[in-house]
């Protein structure tokens, strides 16, 4: 009897320290750039649907565990996802390094209209063409309800390169992190910010950081093809009821 008894309370003793293993705690944090100091931003936890805010000198504190996801979202500097360890668990103070807004990518992935003035240089230049309204015909259906789409939106393979083009000129960067970035441009550059704020009911400051949260879900990926606008449309309403259910915490 006192033998399973002595065996009951071992795998009592077990199960706490898991269970304080794999709880989450509060991660006291700090955002920081070498030319310019961070104030504001935006953190999330995927895992743990939390977010909270970047505060005065780049501090923040957010419930975290390792492994588990975080997004950094910002007017200043470049969104950016980690993966946490063991070891930024462990610090008094969790730094991340974040890159400011890269101006020479902003103008690339700016959508320009584009227009055709021979036929030297292959033929990429006759499928950027844009076609215009004329007496008799219009490229554009004016019967159906809008979907809140840009008329011209960029196409995500074009932006992708240019992402990757752009970010390892200095350093390598994970495929994966070029794509994150690539989407949100394709995103924002082929939807209205109307559909982004009334919508989807957005704060501006919270766009970016939406966009990284629905680009670290796979499905994201398959939805960015011209003929597939409606079922990326679902795709980020769906998300975005998920979002919205972040619990935010106020410093």
């Amino acid at each position: 009897m006192k033998s399973k008894l002595g065996v009951f309370v071992v795998c009592l003793f077990c199960q706490f320290i898991i269970g304080q293993t794999n709880s989450r705690k509060p991660l006291h944090g700090r955002a920081v750039n070498s030319s310019l100091p961070i104030e504001t931003g935006n953190v999330m936890n995927i895992n743990a649907n939390t977010r909270t805010f970047i505060g005065p000198n780049g501090l923040f504190d957010i419930v975290a565990r390792p492994k588990d996801t975080l997004l950094f979202t910002g007017m200043a500097f470049q969104s950016k996802k980690v993966v946490l360890t063991e070891k930024d668990c462990a610090e008094v103070l969790f730094s991340v390094s974040l890159d400011l807004v890269n101006v020479e990518l902003k103008e690339v992935l700016v959508h320009k209209e584009l227009k055709v003035k021979s036929l030297q240089g292959g033929s990429q230049s006759i499928v950027d063409t844009q076609f215009e309204d004329d007496k008799l015909s219009s490229p554009k259906n004016k019967v159906m309800y809008s979907d809140q789409t840009i008329k011209y939106g960029t196409d995500f393979v074009r932006i992708f390169k240019d992402v990757k083009k752009l970010l390892r000129k200095d350093k390598e960067v994970e495929e994966e992190v070029i794509s994150d970035i690539a989407f949100v441009a394709y995103a924002k550059d082929n939807f209205t910010p109307d559909f982004y704020t009334k919508t989807l009911g957005l704060k501006e400051d919270e766009i970016d950081l939406f966009l990284m949260y629905c680009s670290n879900d796979a499905e994201s990926k398959r939805h960015l093809k011209a003929d597939q606008k409606f079922e990326l449309i679902d795709f980020m309403i769906n998300k975005n009821k998920d979002f919205k259910n972040a619990e935010v915490s106020q410093k």
